[in-house]
């Protein structure tokens, strides 16, 4: 299975393609940081994150995307911005007709490092051990989406399975 993973935001949006074979380990396949630049207008950077998302998707043709939730902090503007950048990247992968999954921050946290409260720090380095990776992963936003999609990976057939049998067993 192929997981698109993404962290949004406005002026950083990450993202990451994890592959998951079967019980073998999760490997990553690719990631990136689109960036849209501060003195840009609004409807520019939405276009330019939309469009340079829905080339990632056609490129590395991913089964599903997982995202993180928008979490609320005291800016208001970034966090109106931060819900815009989320729009169209859900935009760009309904688009595609991808499956998509959201998980809030700490839900992620809890589920990758055993902590709802993890520091970015401690996020990067268990990503890193996770999928095996020589370095670090930088910035954190690619980090994050890698983080979303192991989150994915590690949820997704539990509430698969669940939902499965409330089907087979007739309950809404």
């Amino acid at each position: 299975m192929r997981i698109l993973g993404i962290d949004p935001g406005l002026d950083r949006t990450g993202w990451a393609v994890l592959d998951k074979d079967g019980s073998a380990p999760p490997v990553l396949a690719a990631s990136g940081l689109i960036h849209t630049p501060k003195n840009t207008l609004l409807e520019k950077r939405l276009a330019s994150i939309f469009d340079e998302l829905s080339s990632v998707i056609r490129t590395h043709a991913p089964a599903e995307a997982a995202i993180e939730e928008v979490f609320f902090s005291k800016r208001a503007d970034t966090q109106a911005n931060t819900t815009h950048a989320r729009g169209v990247i859900l935009l760009a992968c309904e688009k595609s007709g991808l499956p998509i999954s959201a998980y809030n921050p700490k839900t992620i946290k809890k589920t990758i490092s055993g902590s709802g409260t993890a520091e970015k720090k401690q996020m990067q380095r268990v990503v890193q051990i996770i999928l095996k990776l020589a370095s670090v992963p930088e910035p954190d936003d690619v980090a994050d989406a890698m983080a979303a999609a192991l989150c994915h990976l590690r949820l997704a057939p539990f509430a698969k399975a669940v939902a499965t049998a409330k089907t087979k067993a007739g309950i809404a």
